[in-house]
């Protein structure tokens, strides 16, 4: 008979609900109605109020990377989080492009193109999550700056000739939206099809 210590079986690490990474999703949540309400109140009209919501805009939009960060770097992932995160993230910008096309200052096919694609891959994922998890892709990653840097050059007051950058940079992101999301649809038969052969 050994004195050996008996291997003890790992426990799963408990990762707390309320951390840094979904206060910060939680804070992104929180500041979609405030944008909306700036927009409102300026009728994409009044600069002090475009301001406003541009500045909330992008704050909110960089809470959307930094939370990812912090979750990854620091194992803070949760349910919640995988949830609450993509769902903020489709309110805020479904909200500033619904406002943009409300206002007459961004087309509404656009709009709806960009919908239907993000709502698309959301519900890819939910379709083969079962299978795995589509990561997201390098494409997706330069979709998300090209419309937050549109959406965010659109609620500016920027002067004349400078406005047209903010189209520029719609198409951009639009042509990109559209080329991923055929990508993440291609992913996702495959996956689901490997799985099904398993």
């Amino acid at each position: 008979m050994t004195d050996e210590p008996v291997p003890v079986a790992a426990v799963p690490r408990q990762v707390p609900l309320l951390n840094p990474a979904n206060l910060l999703t939680a804070v992104r949540i929180v500041l979609v109605p405030v944008f909306v309400v700036f927009v409102m109140f300026s009728a994409m009209d009044d600069a002090r109020w475009r301001i406003a919501a541009c500045l909330t805009f992008c704050v909110a939009s960089a809470t959307d990377y930094a939370d990812g960060w912090i979750a990854r770097r620091y194992e803070l992932v949760t349910s919640f989080g995988k949830v609450a995160d993509p769902i903020a993230d489709k309110a805020l910008t479904g909200s500033a492009l619904i406002l943009l096309s409300t206002y007459d200052r961004l087309p509404w096919w656009v709009t709806l193109l960009v919908l239907v694609r993000e709502w698309g891959v959301t519900a890819l994922r939910f379709w083969v999550i079962r299978y795995g998890v589509i990561p997201a892709s390098r494409g997706g990653k330069l979709k998300t700056a090209l419309q937050i840097g549109a959406i965010a050059w659109f609620l500016w007051p920027v002067p004349s000739p400078f406005d047209v950058v903010g189209a520029v940079l719609m198409i951009a992101a639009l042509l990109v939206t559209l080329i991923t999301g055929v990508d993440y649809v291609l992913q996702a038969v495959r996956m689901r099809a490997a799985g099904m052969r398993r």
